[in-house]
């Protein structure tokens, strides 16, 4: 049976990286260099393919190719199975299908390759991985003018081997006639970077940030055939930010190539310009911003331990006004309401900003893309994100400065409504709280409001546009009144200034604000494959405290309901289902017979780090262990996906049994 072209190609591809992994071609030549000549006794003598077949046979070459190759098995047949088998060369998990793209003639392209990798001394150490063992993989992420990329993840090695290639379109619409193809002197203008952000995911799925990097490509608009060839030095992100972790080796050419290239001594003088033009407002910044301090310190002494946060540093160290952090970001057809942005951010993973040694908490605020791609942040990064995508739906949303309980620093969200409302976000949790001042000079018999955020005082509050310092009397939240036009309360930031260094264009040194990208999970398939595999590790569980295990397949469906109404409750705050859950519980136990349940909510898809959790619970681990008559185990997953790599992982545990007195 004829194979399809894809397939075929496919075929070859993983013959080929056999024969080279276990360099046949080298014992082939060897073969004909020291022993054919001899064998056949005379060097005029043509040797046919059929000889050189039975010399490769004799010295058990064949066998050893055929017997090390085995083929990947088709996708929908791996589905079924549980643990496929390892293979003998790294696969890439996740789902890659070959996309035809739509070049349009009219438009300049940048083709990025990514070769391969130098110099990456940390792992200077490491072998090659054996056939069907897992390892650390580095993966590369790219944003340019609204365009995002992801490299197929290569095994970490001192010399990574990507071999990838990215199609970046140069001309948009939005820099004037769409109709006209870019020509050297606009490609000049444009002085977006393409952001490089590498990745490295170890064997648990675990995913650290090894580098930002903002990549100059218009220094290919001076060679003659648009083609260039670059170095790129990786530096470190945060305490390491000067540190180089390894060397790119990218190949830049323009299609079609320019009919008329510039002078690289034109290109140096508008780069030149550029940063010039770059360090003079950030200049003129800084002495406002100096200047608009001494007075905010004039106007109350106590002002100076408030959290008046102006500038953050971000991944590679640099000092940025926050307000450039923020941006409206619309999410398209990825999220369709403000609580359902919120429970995006809210999945997203929470992980302090590393360091080295003591010192209290680092200070860095990521970029939108490395958060993005590392699907992971602190909780700066995640109110920032938040704030975007609530502007994005049309809200007056702010990210707040402040300090919750026992006066550690915390970031939150808030919003104000047009009737005057005062809403809080918690970025963390996905929580809502409406704010109500308590007036501290109302008499004692007045009937105050509880206030039930977490949120002890507040320092400061920015938007894109605005940045206001507390200036009232009291920084306490409870008391703090947020009319943000009153100056006698809140002392602004002249707009004008925040625009000179913050709105998009205004400094070539801004990152751009990447789009949000559409989950690559597919749901039903992530939850078949969690259930399977925690199946499995209570089977194991069970047997180490001999105990057989029975699985009821029907109780297990019927938990479907409870996991889609906690995830709608924490989406929308608004509980459902509950009724009809209970009802078929109790037509599904018999008479005589105990329920219990057991539900937890996750962010990762590690299911035997899942498991272990559970089984740290009480009331779990009395579900997986229990013991009685007639009894039966039934467990349900339901992943939840949302942009990026975002999910939520509902898992319930359940058992029923006959109770015996």
């Amino acid at each position: 049976m004829a194979l399809p072209p894809e397939k075929a190609t496919e075929l070859k591809q993983i013959i080929h990286e056999q024969l080279t992994r276990m360099d046949v071609h080298g014992k082939i030549r060897e073969v004909l260099a020291e022993s054919l000549r001899e064998e056949f006794q005379t060097e005029s003598q043509q040797l046919s393919e059929e000889d050189l077949m039975q010399a490769l046979r004799q010295r058990g070459i064949v066998d050893e190719v055929m017997k090390e190759l085995h083929f990947m098995e088709d996708r929908h047949t791996r589905e079924l199975t549980s643990t496929p088998k390892p293979a003998t060369h790294y696969i890439d998990k996740e789902t890659r299908s070959l996309r035809k793209t739509n070049v349009d003639p009219t438009r300049r392209y940048l083709h990025l390759q990514v070769l391969n990798g130098k110099a990456f001394l940390e792992h200077l150490q490491e072998s090659d991985p054996l056939p069907g063992q897992a390892c650390s993989t580095f993966t590369l992420c790219l944003h340019f003018r609204n365009q995002r990329f992801r490299s197929k993840p290569v095994p970490c090695a001192c010399e990574p081997d990507f071999q990838d290639g990215f199609l970046l379109e140069v001309h948009k619409d939005s820099l004037g006639d769409g109709s006209k193809m870019a020509d050297a002197t606009t490609m000049l203008s444009i002085c977006d970077p393409v952001q490089l952000v590498l990745l490295k995911t170890d064997t648990s799925g675990e995913t650290t940030l090894v580098s930002s990097h903002f990549l100059e490509w218009r220094s290919i608009l001076g060679t003659e055939k648009g083609v260039t060839s670059l170095a790129v030095e990786l530096l470190g992100v945060g305490s390491e930010c000067k540190v180089s972790v390894g060397v790119l080796n990218v190949k830049l050419e323009l299609y079609p190539p320019l009919n008329k290239t510039l002078s690289q001594e034109v290109i140096n003088t508008q780069l030149t310009l550029e940063r010039q033009k770059t360090a003079e407002k950030e200049r003129l910044f800084l002495v406002y911003a100096k200047q608009w301090w001494r007075e905010y310190l004039q106007i109350r002494p106590s002002h100076n331990s408030r959290l008046v946060k102006i500038f953050a540093q971000d991944e590679n160290w640099v000092n940025r006004p926050v307000c450039s952090y923020i941006r409206p970001l619309r999410a398209g057809r990825l999220l369709d309401t403000p609580r359902q942005a919120a429970r995006f951010v809210n999945v997203l993973g929470y992980e302090r900003a590393p360091t080295v040694g003591g010192g209290g908490k680092p200070e860095q605020w990521c970029t939108l893309l490395a958060f993005l791609c590392r699907n992971k942040g602190d909780c700066e990064d995640h109110c920032n994100l938040l704030c975007c995508l609530l502007l994005g739906f049309g809200l007056d949303a702010y990210v707040c400065v402040g300090t919750k309980g026992r006066g550690q620093a915390h970031t939150w969200v808030m919003t104000c409504g047009a009737d005057g409302a005062i809403t809080f976000w918690e970025s963390l949790t996905g929580h809502r709280y409406v704010h109500k001042p308590i007036n501290p000079d109302d008499p004692p018999m007045v009937e105050q409001p509880k206030p039930l955020y977490p949120y002890k005082t507040i320092g400061c509050v920015f938007s894109h546009k605005r940045f206001l310092a507390n200036s009232q009397p009291l920084d306490a939240v409870e008391v703090c009144v947020f009319d943000l036009h009153d100056e006698s309360r809140w002392k602004p930031m002249s707009e004008e200034a925040i625009k000179s260094v913050c709105s998009p264009g205004s400094l070539a040194s801004l990152p751009p604000f990447p789009p949000l990208c559409s989950s690559l999970l597919d749901a039903a398939t992530e939850s078949n494959e969690i259930e399977l595999q925690l199946r499995l590790l209570v089977l194991e569980h069970r047997k180490d405290l001999d105990l057989t295990t029975v699985w009821d397949d029907q109780l297990s469906y019927l938990l479907s309901p409870a996991l889609a109404s906690y995830e709608i409750e924490r989406t929308t705050g608004i509980s459902a289902g509950n009724e009809e859950f209970q009802d078929s519980i109790r037509r599904a136990v018999p008479d005589g017979h105990t329920f219990k349940g057991f539900p937890i909510h996750f962010v990762h898809r590690n299911a035997r780090r899942a498991f272990a959790t559970c089984l740290r619970s009480p009331f779990c681990d009395e579900i997986i262990s229990c013991r009685g008559d007639q009894m039966r185990l039934a467990v349900r997953v339901r992943v939840y996906t949302y942009p990026e790599a975002a999910c939520a992982v509902w898992i319930m545990f359940a058992c029923k049994y006959r109770c015996v007195l």
